[in-house]
């Protein structure tokens, strides 16, 4: 018998596990079935477990929500820090991650988040924070209309990524990133 005590607690990775299951049941089963229980069972973690790093339900949206736009900041900086032309800098960076998101794990946990941008209006408003904040940060160089453009079509093909409603070939994706790519630098 294992003696709960002496065990080492890692309680980021249980953190991370509940986030992960989070995502997994909502994509699954939507975000109306997604309850504390659900999650604690699904996860193996005890509910007072979940409850230590999730209040409610409403805490683990924002979990969600957070952990995701963390790794999307860092993969739009991760770009940003690649790229040697200021002009423009921001959008082809924010082009690059969301045309790359169709290929990645992580694109699972932008069609829940997506799904509870629609239905919760807190997490709704934290966007339009996000977008109001970044936008701001790189107007001088990003906010021209043709980058506001090619921003507004990335939205356009993540949005079609997300529900799956076009299949769009990977020479034709490249072909509108390019495109895309050289609005920003107008």
């Amino acid at each position: 018998m294992t003696n709960a005590h002496s065990r080492k607690k890692q309680p980021q990775r249980v953190r991370r596990q509940l986030l992960e299951v989070a995502a997994r049941l909502s994509l699954e089963q939507g975000i109306a079935a997604l309850t504390l229980d659900a999650v604690s069972h699904a996860a193996g973690v005890s509910k007072g477990g979940l409850l230590h790093h999730f209040p409610n339900k409403s805490a683990l949206l924002d979990g969600l929500f957070d952990d995701l736009v963390a790794r999307f900041d860092n993969a739009i900086d991760e770009a940003m820090a690649r790229d040697e032309i200021e002009k423009g800098r921001f959008t082809r960076a924010y082009l690059g991650v969301c045309f790359a998101l169709d290929a990645e794990a992580e694109a699972q946990g932008w069609q829940v988040l997506t799904i509870a941008l629609l239905a919760e209006p807190h997490l709704k408003a934290r966007w339009r924070e996000w977008v109001a904040r970044r936008t701001a940060e790189f107007a001088a160089t990003d906010g021209s209309a043709n980058c506001l453009l090619a921003r507004f079509a990335a939205d356009g093909i993540w949005l079609a990524d997300l529900m799956g409603s076009h299949d769009i070939d990977r020479p034709t994706r490249a072909t509108l990133l390019q495109r895309l790519n050289a609005l920003s630098l107008e």
